[in-house]
C-alpha cells in the first residue's frame, strides 16, 4: 500500500503524482534531483512489486486477481455499502485494490508453499 499511495492518492500535497508530476507539466524548471531520485526509486519499486506479482501469479493470475477485487467492489457498490457520491471515494477504492492485487502477487508463493508444501523456485539455466 505505501508504494501505491506514494506514487498517488488524492491528498493534494503527498503524493509523487502531486508532488514532482503534476507540477513539471506546468514548468519544467521547477523538477530537481530529488524529485527525479524520488521518481527511479518509485520505479524500481514498481519493478520489484510487479515482477514479483507476474512471476508469482502469472499474467492469467493477475488479471483473475485483479477482476476479483474489481468485482467485489462493484458488488459492494450495487447493494449499497460504498456509497459514490465523493468523487474521491472511487479513487480510494481503486487504489485499495491495487494495492491487494499486488499485495496478492507477493504473498501467493509464500500461501501456496504453506498451503500445499511445495515450494516456488526460480529455474535457471546452466
Amino acid at each position: 500500500m505505501v508504494l501505491v499511495f506514494l506514487t498517488y492518492n488524492p491528498l493534494d500535497p503527498w503524493s509523487y503524482y502531486h508532488w514532482a508530476l503534476r507540477p513539471l507539466l506546468e514548468d519544467f524548471g521547477d523538477f530537481t534531483v530529488l524529485k527525479g531520485l524520488a521518481g527511479v526509486a518509485l520505479l524500481i519499486g514498481w519493478g520489484v512489486f510487479l515482477g514479483a506479482t507476474l512471476g508469482s501469479l502469472g499474467l492469467l493470475g493477475t488479471l483473475l486477481v485483479a477482476l476479483f477485487f474489481g468485482l467485489l467492489l462493484w458488488w459492494l457498490i450495487d447493494i449499497g455499502w460504498i456509497s459514490m457520491e465523493k468523487s474521491t471515494t472511487l479513487n480510494w477504492l481503486a487504489l485499495v485494490a491495487l494495492s491487494l492485487v499486488l499485495g496478492a502477487g507477493v504473498s501467493w508463493s509464500h500461501i501456496r508453499r504453506r498451503l500445499t508444501g511445495q515450494v516456488d523456485v526460480d529455474e535457471t539455466e546452466e
